[in-house]
């Protein structure tokens, strides 16, 4: 028993932190579509934000460093003819990022190592299947180029991004419009909520629902399901009398709920955050201005409630930070981008203690950007869990070596259709990877000039002090 007071008390002294005005991004038309998705999603190199775009839809990609004042004149990704609904970083390239619209196509994008210098309408890949807005984007976890797509069709497709196919298309299981997807931590299971108020756990590959609970919230507002490390689901929802719930569910048994905490009457989704490594949940409510955090522990009463970060402005959507893109010398255990009408916040969670050695209690092994298996693998049923790291001397990027991989499985696809049958190196296909050659040596020369402007710039401003 007192283990379990001691565990928690770890994280009862978090405290949230807004950073200092001149670290935030200022002057971004946040998008105002109303679609109760993050709007926002960032990694340890970028932050990318949804933004209103006239005549289609667009998004920002800010390379992290690049805070203050965002000139109108900054470069978009901008290749969508509807509104952008929800992005995904790829959890296994940093430089990869996914949307989805309400044109009905998912896009694939690469961004260059330093960010974008002009707009970029010309995604790695187009994803076409759906045949109403896509609203729900999520990459599998373990395995490299797997994404996931959800619409408002009711349907959900899982694609090989790599040859831009749909392997697996989920019909028929969900009546009404899906408000939320989640993998399990190895990917071989999903979670959904859906607006007929059934959270349903479904094995994707067997193509069948193995676990289903109707009614897991009773008010008719937007729910959201997901999977925690223990295999159990942690749902946030409305009661009848319009509460606002945290519920918590065993897989094994989803007749009644493990848990269920009431909070308050506001009407705002709780998106949750869950860090698998502290087994922390953050709600931030759309609307709310603050985020309330909870631990998972895994005896009565289960949920815990720690804190509460307040702030006075309400949020319009979030951003949050892998664990790899965080200071682990100033012990900062999540960090957020909290998006206003006109800016994006940065918030720092912190766990205070007086020493300056690394906190291994604070930071176990956490997921490392290299994927267990490789698409085809799991399509094949194969299942493999995170590969961990060590977050003991901060986290290093490597180059990453498969940026090229997507591009060029998608240009080897357009090839290969066109000589199916030639042994012999097409002449398109020498030309296609000369053009390539080139491209990619100018866009170094531009990083190369770049940042030797950033460097110039920086001089000026301490000679301006």
């Amino acid at each position: 028993m007192n283990g379990r007071v001691v565990r928690q008390s770890k994280f009862r002294h978090v405290f949230g932190q807004a950073v200092k005005n001149d670290q935030c991004y200022d002057d971004i038309r946040v998008s105002r579509v109303t679609w109760d998705s993050a709007f926002c999603a960032v990694n340890p190199k970028f932050v990318a934000i949804i933004i209103e775009a006239s005549g289609g839809g667009a998004f920002l990609v800010l390379p992290l460093h690049k805070t203050g004042r965002i000139d109108k004149s900054y470069p978009t990704v901008c290749g969508h003819t509807g509104p952008v609904l929800d992005i995904d970083w790829c959890p296994h390239n940093d430089q990869v990022i996914a949307s989805g619209s309400e044109d009905c196509t998912v896009m694939v994008w690469q961004i260059p190592e330093n960010g974008l210098v002009t707009s970029m309408s010309e995604p790695v890949v187009i994803l076409e299947g759906h045949s109403k807005r896509v609203g729900i984007i999520t990459w599998h976890p373990t395995a490299r180029n797997i994404l996931l797509s959800a619409g408002c069709d009711n349907q959900i497709i899982i694609w090989n991004v790599g040859t831009g196919e749909a392997m697996i298309n989920l019909e028929d299981m969900h009546p009404d419009v899906i408000y939320n997807v989640c993998w399990n931590r190895n990917g071989s299971l999903i979670c959904t909520a859906c607006k007929d108020k059934s959270i349903r756990v479904i094995d994707p590959r067997k193509q069948e629902i193995v676990g289903e609970k109707e009614k897991a919230h009773e008010g008719a507002r937007p729910m959201r399901a997901i999977f925690l490390n223990d295999g159990n689901i942690l749902t946030t929802g409305f009661s009848r009398m319009s509460e606002r719930q945290l519920a918590l569910w065993n897989t094994q048994n989803l007749e009644e709920p493990m848990t269920v905490n009431e909070m308050d009457t506001s009407n705002g989704v709780l998106l949750p955050f869950y860090d698998p490594d502290t087994n922390v949940v953050y709600l931030c409510g759309k609307g709310d201005s603050s985020i309330r955090y909870f631990e998972i522990t895994d005896e009565a009463p289960y949920v815990h409630f720690l804190n509460t970060f307040a702030s006075k402005e309400p949020q319009r959507g979030m951003g949050y930070m892998p664990k790899r893109g965080l200071d682990v010398n100033k012990c900062e255990i999540a960090r957020f981008y909290k998006l206003h009408e006109r800016k994006c916040e940065p918030i720092v969670m912190t766990v205070p203690r007086k020493s300056d050695l690394f906190q291994d209690d604070l930071y176990p092994d956490t997921a490392g950007p290299d994927p267990a298996l490789e698409a085809e693998e799991w399509f094949e049923g194969k299942n493999g869990d995170p590969i961990l790291i060590s977050l003991k001397n901060g986290y290093v990027p490597g180059k990453n070596r498969e940026f090229k991989v997507v591009k060029k499985n998608a240009l080897d696809n357009k090839v290969t259709k066109n000589s199916e049958n030639s042994t012999a190196p097409h002449p398109q296909h020498t030309k296609l990877e000369e053009i390539l050659k080139e491209i990619r040596s100018l866009k170094d020369m531009i990083s190369s000039q770049e940042k030797r402007i950033v460097q110039l710039e920086e001089q000026m401003s301490k000679l301006a002090i």
